[in-house]
């Protein structure tokens, strides 16, 4: 009779552990070292790849910035929040400045510090930016259903400490609203 209960429980705990986010403070003792290249050259920027995002579409981003580090709130105010579509170039750039392809949180110094030898090209004229307002939300919408990378920098509410780079992969289709917490 008691094994029921307890492999629905063990159940339960397994399904929540799946969903703990893994953003977190840097790795104790200094910078990360940069993430490996995936094997194998990297993709060349394509303008063509990008395409697909400038069509029109109906998905709506309606994102908050509510990253923490324990007791210490960030807030995005003021800041300029960009969302880049994804290729197979503007991936791999995402995983070799972010160690991530899907989400991270790195000191926003870290990031810059790899820009220089991160795949080269100039997805300017394709990233669309909206700036974070006093509340720490922003939007973004007429987006083409994709997969978009959200990225802005956060810095803390209390004003001391340094700033961090927050990028998410959201996936957008059906012409709906999709929260997005960074």
């Amino acid at each position: 009779m008691l094994r029921t209960p307890l492999i629905g429980i063990v159940g339960l705990a397994a399904l929540v552990s799946a969903c703990a986010p893994t953003l977190g403070p840097p790795p104790p003792g200094g910078a990360a070292p940069p993430p490996r290249p995936a094997a194998g050259p990297a993709p060349p920027f394509n303008a063509a790849d990008f395409a697909w995002s400038q069509r029109p579409g109906r998905n709506v981003i309606a994102g908050r910035v509510t990253y923490r580090i324990g007791g210490l709130r960030y807030t995005c105010a003021g800041s300029t929040v960009v969302l880049t579509p994804e290729t197979p170039w503007s991936a791999r750039r995402m995983t070799y400045l972010y160690g991530s392809g899907d989400r991270a949180a790195l000191p926003a110094d870290e990031v810059r510090a790899r820009t220089p030898n991160a795949p080269a090209g100039d997805a300017g004229p394709y990233v669309k930016r909206t700036t974070c307002d006093d509340a720490d939300q922003f939007a973004f919408g007429g987006l083409a259903d994709g997969v978009w990378y959200a990225i802005t920098v956060a810095r803390p509410a209390a004003g001391n400490g340094g700033t961090v780079a927050l990028m998410r992969r959201v996936v957008l289709r059906g012409g709906r609203t999709t929260p997005l917490a960074l």
